[in-house]
């Protein structure tokens, strides 16, 4: 993402900003820059935006690393001896992507637990 990451920099604007536009935090965002995780084509268009650009001029497509992650066995015969031997393949920046919402959703409810926490004392 060196089209991106260079005008950004061109531009004199912090990762941090640009991470507000997305409405995510900096190392998301980082991630993004990166190539890490997925930049979605509706965060293209705010980014472009941003950096007062068409999205065709800082958009740069990577292709999705795949790892094998969950296994399967349709063949009932195999079940009750584990032997697993269908894979599903998922790209991996959808797995970071799930990784990073667990755990912004673990936090907001640590948060929620803390505050009804403070509420319950205050009875």
């Amino acid at each position: 993402m060196e089209k991106l990451r260079n005008l950004r920099k061109q531009k004199g604007f912090t990762q941090e900003y640009m991470s507000n536009i997305l409405a995510t935090d900096v190392s998301n965002y980082s991630r993004k820059e990166s190539g890490g995780v997925k930049i979605f084509d509706d965060e293209w268009e705010k980014l472009a935006k941003a950096l007062d650009v068409k999205v065709e001029e800082i958009k740069e497509e990577r292709e999705a690393n795949v790892i094998q992650n969950l296994t399967f066995n349709d063949s009932s015969s195999n079940t009750q001896s584990g032997n697993y031997n269908q894979y599903c393949n998922i790209p991996e920046y959808i797995l970071e992507n799930q990784q990073e919402y667990i755990k912004i959703l673990k936090e907001q409810i640590d948060s929620l637990k803390r505050e009804v926490k403070t509420l319950k004392s205050k009875k």
